[in-house]
């Protein structure tokens, strides 16, 4: 465990960078090349973790890939390529490896079994195990399949018209890689849009599918053809600058080449309505997904509400946009992230619970929270629980708090962005 100890240098953060890799395009860009045919080439990749995960179970399921970096090759041989593993395939802590994992290993006929971590341990597997059985994939577990370890057998797939009870691109992608060699058409619809980097990537890698508002469907017995993706800069990690630049006094910051996926830039859009000022520039696409420069500099924030179909697109940003509720003029109300409960923490009790030690008044609902600004913080020792997204936000909070910062666990941030606390000291400096 590694205790990082963060103070405000007072001169605020000016500067440009770069983020890594989007890690849902990284998780993705792997999986496909994986049971694509012919090499698959990836600039940009993110080597956190969760993506390195992500590459050891495909390693492990027979297929050949040397990464350096940031940059991937992937010699792929067809989703009928996989082999038989020798060993658990161990997610780690990646929730999109396991789960997507499971979408491809019920085309297989052979066993695997799936483990992750303690994290992954309690995170609801259901979700994508029940639909998987119904089309014919063979998945036991704890509880019934509910939770890994996990074991399944494929092969023999039959299309199905799932309804899902809840907006997740995991799932929908899950049963959407089920359903490429599954007998048939395999459609889904869910409540709200979820992000759609797999619909993208889909077609990117020759797959033939209709997305017609909600609903998503392919037809079966489709391969996909190697092809080159240049992976743009995460916007879940660019966002916990992007609110350092807006609530850190004296602060211009410029981010390079991040993804503005429309089903992502919930965060955008919540910056703007409380205020920020923010441009956007040099906007362009690669394999479908547009990217740009991002502009943000100190603003004067006012609370807002933050609900609906909004949460889809901004739920992992929910514990930056916390903290930037804190410094907002009046009251911010977040409502309708129950699925904050089951991400590598209970975000909503971590959130608050890590900010009240700063000094917010912040109050956890059922499925959000409340949050009163304008608020004083100061320094005191706080903690990520080992979540990667909480570890960084509670960075960027000691930027603004009086006295010193000190956040056990902080290597947790390692997952989706290592180089994190370099890139906030270089904008110090």
């Amino acid at each position: 465990m590694d205790m990082m100890s963060v103070m405000a240098n007072g001169k605020g953060l000016k500067g440009v960078i770069g983020v890594p890799g989007d890690k849902s395009i990284s998780h993705r860009a792997v999986m496909f090349g994986s049971i694509a045919h012919g090499k698959t080439v990836i600039d940009g990749f993110l080597p956190g973790e969760d993506c390195l995960s992500t590459i050891e179970c495909f390693r492990q399921l027979g297929v050949k890939i040397e990464q350096e970096n940031d940059h991937v090759e992937i010699f792929g041989k067809g989703i009928k390529g996989l082999q038989e593993p020798n060993e658990i395939l161990n997610v780690g802590n990646s929730g999109t490896t396991c789960r997507l994992l499971l979408g491809m290993l019920a085309n297989t006929p052979f066993f695997s079994c799936v483990v992750g971590d303690d994290s992954i341990a309690k995170r609801p597997m259901q979700r994508v195990t029940e639909p998987l059985k119904v089309m014919g994939a063979i998945i036991d577990g704890r509880e019934q399949g509910c939770y890994t370890p996990l074991s399944i057998r494929g092969g023999n797939l039959k299309g199905i018209n799932y309804v899902s009870p809840v907006a997740s691109a995991q799932v929908k992608s899950a049963v959407l890689l089920a359903g490429l060699q599954a007998e048939g058409t395999t459609t889904l619809t869910e409540p709200m849009l979820s992000r759609d980097h797999t619909e993208r990537m889909l077609r990117a890698f020759g797959c033939h599918l209709v997305a017609d508002g909600l609903t998503v469907s392919l037809e079966g017995k489709q391969e996909l053809q190697a092809t080159h993706i240049e992976v743009p800069g995460d916007l879940s990690s660019a966002a916990f600058f992007l609110v350092a630049g807006a609530i850190v006094p004296n602060s211009h910051i410029t981010i390079k080449k991040v993804c503005i996926n429309p089903t992502r830039t919930g965060i955008l859009d919540v910056l703007k309505e409380m205020g920020a000022e923010m441009t956007i520039s040099n906007t362009k696409t690669h394999v479908s997904e547009p990217y740009a420069d991002i502009h943000i500099k100190t603003s004067s924030l006012t609370g807002i509400e933050i609900s609906g179909e909004t949460i889809p697109r901004l739920i992992d940003e929910i514990p930056i946009i916390a903290l930037a509720a804190t410094q907002a003029k009046g009251t911010t109300i977040i409502k309708d992230a129950g699925e904050l409960k089951v991400k590598e923490t209970n975000r909503i009790d971590m959130v608050v619970n890590e900010l009240v030690k700063l000094g917010a008044d912040i109050e956890a609902t059922e499925d959000g929270m409340v949050i009163q600004g304008t608020t004083n913080l100061r320094g005191n020792f706080v903690d990520s629980h080992g979540d990667h997204r909480i570890g960084m936000m509670l960075a960027i909070a000691s930027c603004i708090v009086n006295g010193e910062t000190s956040i056990d666990n902080s290597e947790s941030v390692n997952v989706s962005f290592p180089s994190f606390f370099d890139q906030l000291e270089q904008l110090k400096h």
